[in-house]
């Protein structure tokens, strides 16, 4: 029992990780109907701002975090304003290609740059080793990674629900041409919600390095799986968002400890089960076009 709840536990974290990286694309993808492929490139740019950030600029992990978070925002905003908006209109195989060569040229900058071995990421000491709780030990960073997921959840949450951002934005994933028809600034929208989720994708890949690695191949690592949830929890839900990506986390982490042959076979079955189930996603519905 001790095994299997601290296998639970260990993919609730996992989980908590994908949710911060792919939530973002999520509520952009229902909002624009792009399909952004580059948006994995920018946790693979939140990763190296962190490790760059404490090596050179001897900034504290708690410190180099936001400094990840503000550094793939800043890069979202400028491949949505100075590229993407101009294929807006396009159709998907456009989208996909152009997004995709995004990400080749990502990973091949961050070789350059940053060199293609695997760079260490160091954490404070109050983060490393084990903690006894209620009989189980847990690893203290995924402790961590569970907190900052928790909250960075109802941060979104109370955003999207309570705020009058979150309306406009909510208005805009429901119809997008009746949200413009209204006044509102569905530009402006676009690069804000950019933004955000383009700064949530940097921070969740710096919080992944350490249990995931750091290297120039990250993007192609999460490319699926970040698909996956956006498809199985329903274009522009949060909600739909966290729920896939803590049954993915699971089935990935239960799979590798039980089941170590079967790979990640197990994660691609249940996805295709779910998307015949309900092709809109787990919470997702059908949105009006335009």
């Amino acid at each position: 029992m001790a095994v299997l709840l601290t296998t639970l536990f260990n993919g609730i974290a996992y989980g908590m990780l994908l949710f911060v990286m792919a939530v973002g694309l999520s509520i952009t993808l229902g909002m624009m109907r792009f399909v952004n492929l580059a948006h994995v490139s920018l946790c693979m740019l939140g990763g190296y701002v962190l490790v760059t950030g404490m090596a050179q600029l001897g900034l504290p992990f708690l410190a180099a975090l936001p400094l990840a978070f503000v550094a793939a925002a800043g890069l979202a905003v400028v491949l949505e304003r100075g590229l993407l908006r101009h294929f807006y209109g396009s159709d998907d195989l456009t989208q996909v290609l152009l997004t995709i060569g995004l990400v080749f040229m990502s990973v091949s900058a961050a070789a350059w740059i940053w060199g293609a071995s695997f760079k260490p990421v160091p954490v404070p000491d109050w983060l490393s080793g084990h903690q006894p709780v209620a009989g189980l030990v847990l690893e203290r960073y995924r402790m961590f990674v569970v907190a900052v997921g928790g909250v960075l959840t109802l941060t979104i949450l109370l955003g999207l629900e309570r705020t009058r951002f979150g309306a406009m934005v909510r208005a805009c994933v429901d119809n997008r041409r009746a949200a413009a028809a209204c006044g509102l600034d569905v530009e402006r929208l676009f690069a804000i919600t950019f933004a955000i989720g383009g700064g949530l994708a940097g921070l969740g890949g710096a919080l992944a390095a350490n249990l995931t690695g750091l290297d120039p191949n990250v993007p192609f690592r999460y490319l699926v799986l970040v698909l996956i949830i956006v498809s199985l929890g329903g274009m522009g839900t949060v909600m739909g968002s966290l729920a896939a990506s803590l049954a993915i986390g699971v089935a990935d982490v239960a799979t590798k400890y039980y089941l170590p042959a079967a790979g990640g076979s197990v994660v691609y079955l249940v996805t295709v089960g779910v998307m015949l189930w309900r092709p809109q996603g787990l919470l997702g519905r059908q949105v009006a076009h335009g």
